[in-house]
Formats: C-alpha cells, structure tokens, sequence
C-alpha cells in the first residue's frame, strides 16, 4: 500500500507583510484528524486506513541551522521511502528549499502552482528569500522543466519579464472555469497558496485578493491530473486571520483530495500529452483552456 508522508513546516520569517503562517500546520492537522470529517477523498481513498497517511510531525527549527538546509534535508530524507510527501506550511518561502529536496529524487518534473500571486520577484525588500520571490529562486536553479501557475490576479511588468525570462505558463484567475485541464507528461508537484482561492472561501490569509478560485474549481482541477503527484504543499495560511476556522477546513479537505489523487496516481504511465499551448499577445505563455 502505499503511503503518504505529512511534514508540517513551521517556518514564517519571510513573510513581507504579516507573520502568523507558521502556526497553521496544527490548525489543518486539527480539521484533517477531527471525527467531525470523513476521511475520505471524494475519489474513493480512504486517508483514514491505518498506514496510509503517515504523519511526519514538525520540523524543528532552531537559531544555529540554516533553516533551509533544515527542510532540504527532512524532505530529502523523507522522500528517500519512496512515497508521496505533503507539507503544510509556512509562507510560500519553504518551497523553494523543499523543491530542492523533491529534485534530487525526480530528474523530471513539473510545478503545478496555484495562486493569487506570481511569487517570482527577483528579490523584494531586499531579500532574495522572500515568500515572493521563491519561485524565481526555484528556476534559477533549474528545480523544475516546466511551471505552471494558475489563479493569479496581481500581475505587474517585472512579473512578465520573469515569466518570459523563465518560460512560465499562466493561467490567470479569469481565463479559469470549472473544467480546465492540464495536459502534464512528467510528475507533478503541486504547490498550494491558500489565498489562491478567493477570500470568501479562504479569508485565513495575509494578503487577500478577491476574484480568486473556489474549492470546487481547484479540487475539479486535481481530479484532472493524469501523472504521477509526487509532492505537493499548502501555504500561507494564517490563522489570525481566519473566520470559524473556515480556512483551515478547506486546507484540510485539499489534503485529502490531493492525497487520493496521489494514490490514484501512483502508477499512471507517462506518455507525451498533445501539445495545448498558446501564446497569449502580451508574450506570457497561456496554456489553452481544453485538454
């Protein structure tokens, strides 16, 4: 059988604008485990079978290490059994180092990045670690063949040139309907930012921005994925900000719809997809709306 590896990464200190998110890996857990919840996906796995959700607990930070040799290494070392890993952020910075630990495992791959925002400056606030800055960092290093970012709704000019300079594929907030697929012919690792979807389903969250997705939306998309989902995070949940615990919930029902989906996935042959690429006039790659 195989399971699933839970890593809570408690990790904030690059947030430009509000701490907070390091504390959300024990409000998702809270909803994920409570009885008031099936634990089952919506396509047919049950997260809740002994053995199948494995929970790795927290990674301890202290003020000695690098914290990101801290989440390289326990991704790395967790990946190494050959199971599919989940971590629960943490602001969006802790992608950068996990992808550095999912890569050394996964020669081909591709980041399928749900947001509000790009996360692609080059550094802001003079800081190259940034939360907003994280995928930049990820491409420079070549973690990734392909990125694609679906949701977004802040796109400025120095987001465009980093999109054209790294090749990235957009799919923006409004070009989004409940039944887009993708068409991705390598593993995937998917990368959640909570305020992807719109704060009226997700208000647990620093920056909103209305127009966003629904649950319903991004779990449709999930259930499209036909390759491998080798890892996956959620992020930048804060739950001061949160309304009845409402964020956490959706948060904990996107892990158990990833996880089934890993699980269904887990054997799916690659095979090279139809080529559905367009180039939108403003020279950002915009993947058609079909699969």
């Amino acid at each position: 059988m195989t399971a699933i590896s839970l890593l809570g990464i408690p990790h904030d200190a690059n947030s430009s604008f509000m701490r907070g998110s390091a504390s959300a890996p024990a409000y998702i857990r809270r909803e994920l485990f409570s009885d008031v919840y099936s634990s089952w996906s919506e396509t047919g796995v049950n997260l809740g079978a002994p053995g199948r959700l494995v929970d790795r607990a927290d990674i301890i930070f202290d003020e000695k290490s690098d914290p990101w040799d801290l989440i390289e290494h326990a991704v790395a070392q967790i990946m190494e059994l050959d199971g599919p890993l989940i971590c629960l952020g943490g602001d969006h910075a802790i992608t950068h180092p996990i992808m550095r630990g999912v890569r050394r495992h996964h020669p081909k791959l591709t980041i399928l990045h749900i947001d509000a925002h790009p996360d692609i400056y080059d550094c802001y606030q003079g800081n190259p670690r940034s939360h907003t800055s994280s995928f930049a960092r990820i491409m420079e290093e070549r973690l990734a063949d392909r990125l694609i970012q679906v949701g977004l709704r802040t796109i400025n000019d120095h987001h465009r040139a980093q999109f054209e300079r790294f090749g990235v594929e957009v799919i923006e907030a409004g070009r989004c309907h409940d039944d887009l697929r993708l068409d991705i012919a390598t593993p995937i690792y998917l990368s959640i930012d909570i305020d992807g979807l719109d704060p009226a389903y997700a208000p647990g969250v620093a920056h909103r921005e209305p127009g966003g997705l629904s649950p319903r939306q991004v779990i449709n998309l999930i259930h499209r994925l036909t390759s491998p989902i080798v890892g996956a995070d959620i992020v930048e949940y804060n739950p001061s900000c949160d309304i009845a615990n409402i964020t956490a919930t959706v948060a904990a029902k996107l892990v158990k719809e990833i996880g089934g989906m890993m699980i269904m996935n887990a054997n799916a042959q690659l095979t090279p997809k139809a080529n559905v690429a367009e180039t939108a006039t403003d020279g950002v790659s915009v993947l058609g709306e079909e699969g």
